[in-house]
């Protein structure tokens, strides 16, 4: 169902894309593109790997394998939801939409060349691009996920050395790198938090979460603190947080710890993939991180232990740094965003792992972010809410 408001009528409800005909598109649009750039090549397009924004699979071209990535105007959720229309509409509009400049897949494939370039991040290779398909090298190795999981006593340095591979790109001097046509302004966090709960559509957008994905009891619950949430943070970011107009640099955007792969251990110089870059001050990368690393948790559930050293860990890479106020509320903003979009995913759309995992924690997770965000806007000093913020995260991980 489209968030827009509709007629009770269900002769008035305009259909809305079927998941089977956007997959079966995609598909022949990735097997379309491998076959213009590898015409000779034997092309075996493997298995889809779920995302909630665009269609991903990982295929082998002569042996070597890729991941594909084929991107709608709006993600694979919104799509589904009806928010372009009706299937027929939105083939109709696709074409037009991948032989645009400034397409998502151009864009991105534009910042990974552009890393590339550079001496850190280390980024994944661009394998080719066409028919408004991405395909990149794939890169093999424990992610900073796996570490962090696997190592929460490292949780500090994993942390603190995985955001100093960034430094070279929050120098002021990097934001010269990037025309202003070639930013992922999409994937930042306070735009996608104004994005989804602005206007008349917002309520609605929240009033319906977990329609197909949450128990009654469950999902009356979520809606009601949320709904609360989201008022609270809408106010924050309009009068808590201090103007970052002069502190804006090249920022990654889509820092996440599955996004960073060791090929060689954690010893090695990881690599980074899928970026957002746009212009914003560092600390958004920061909030991301740690905002991802606390969902990584809470789906693991991986005890008590753990939970603890790697917010430890957490604790210790924010504190070395003076933005904790704006941390807080960003950190908030970004796991509302992630967690929204899970939520009114349909149920016909496959969701990660951890996706599904959230899901069952949201109740959990949004009890956190109202304690939080009832305590900052309270107006309660950052550290005081830093510290709360610890022990609920320790024991959503628990």
């Amino acid at each position: 169902m489209s968030t827009t408001a509709v007629s009770a009528s269900p002769e008035h409800v305009p259909p809305v894309p079927d998941a089977d005909e956007v997959f079966t598109f995609a598909v022949r649009e990735i097997a379309a593109a491998a076959a213009d750039l590898w015409p000779r090549a034997d092309v075996d397009l493997g298995v889809h790997v779920p995302s909630v924004t665009g269609y991903v699979r990982r295929i082998r071209v002569d042996g070597r394998i890729l991941y594909a990535k084929y991107a709608f105007p709006v993600s694979l959720v919104s799509l589904l939801r009806g928010a372009c229309g009706p299937w027929p509409a939105v083939r109709a509009a696709q074409q037009a939409y991948v032989q645009r400049p400034g397409a998502l897949m151009d864009r991105e494939a534009a910042q990974l060349r552009l890393l590339a370039q550079q001496d850190s991040p280390r980024v994944c290779a661009v394998a080719g691009l066409a028919r408004g398909v991405l395909f990149t090298e794939s890169v093999t190795g424990p992610t900073l996920a796996d570490l962090l999981l696997q190592r929460p006593h490292d949780a500090a340095d994993l942390l603190s050395s995985t955001f100093g591979e960034l430094r070279q790109l929050h120098h002021p001097s990097a934001a010269r790198l990037l025309g202003p046509a070639r930013v992922i302004g999409e994937r930042s966090i306070r735009g996608t938090f104004q994005r989804k709960f602005n206007g008349l559509s917002g309520p609605t957008y929240v009033e319906r979460l977990g329609a197909e994905r949450c128990a009654p009891d469950d999902r009356a619950l979520v809606v009601g603190l949320l709904r609360d949430v989201v008022v609270r943070l809408h106010r924050l970011q309009a009068t808590g947080l201090p103007q970052q107009a002069s502190r804006r640099v090249l920022a990654y955007g889509d820092l996440k710890p599955e996004h960073v792969v060791f090929p060689e251990g954690n010893s090695g110089q990881p690599v980074f993939i899928d970026p957002g870059l746009l212009l914003a001050p560092p600390v958004v990368d920061a909030a991301r991180l740690i905002s991802r690393t606390v969902l990584l948790l809470a789906a693991a559930r991986p005890g008590v232990e753990t939970g603890q050293q790697a917010m430890d860990g957490v604790s210790a890479f924010a504190v070395a740094r003076t933005w904790l106020q704006e941390l807080l509320v960003l950190w908030l903003m970004d796991s509302v965003n992630i967690l929204t979009t899970y939520l009114s995913a349909p149920g016909t759309l496959p969701l990660p792992g951890r996706g599904s995992a959230l899901v069952g924690r949201a109740v959990d997770l949004c009890r956190m972010a109202d304690q939080l965000s009832s305590e900052l806007a309270a107006g309660a000093d950052a550290r005081a809410v830093w510290e709360s913020a610890l022990g609920l995260a320790q024991a959503v991980a628990a």
